[in-house]
């Protein structure tokens, strides 16, 4: 249950991080999903790629990469945890697979 109430907090402040960012590119993608790992210490952020192309996800990939930092820290100040997880982005392709 402690994994899952993380998860669907991240949920929510991650999109809030993201909006807080200069980078349009960035400022527009939509969080589809969070998996925390067992022990919470790792989470995957599943982001939709619906408008994007392979070379805009690379850049988009890139450029959250190098703002891990910023967005960790934000999600640290609003939910007041001691530790956050390490997030890892990725795109969504379920809606592809199916």
């Amino acid at each position: 249950i402690k994994v899952q109430r993380k998860e669907s907090i991240l949920r929510e402040i991650i999109p809030e991080a993201l909006a807080q960012m200069n980078d349009s590119r960035i400022r527009g993608l939509a969080v589809v999903d969070v998996v925390c790992s067992r022990d919470g210490s790792d989470a995957k952020v599943y982001l939709e790629k619906s408008y994007l192309n392979d070379k805009e996800q690379r850049v988009s990939l890139k450029q959250l990469k190098q703002a891990r930092g910023y967005i960790q820290n934000y999600c640290l100040k609003a939910t007041g945890w001691f530790k956050v997880p390490n997030l890892t982005f990725t795109f969504d392709e379920l809606l592809e697979r199916e």
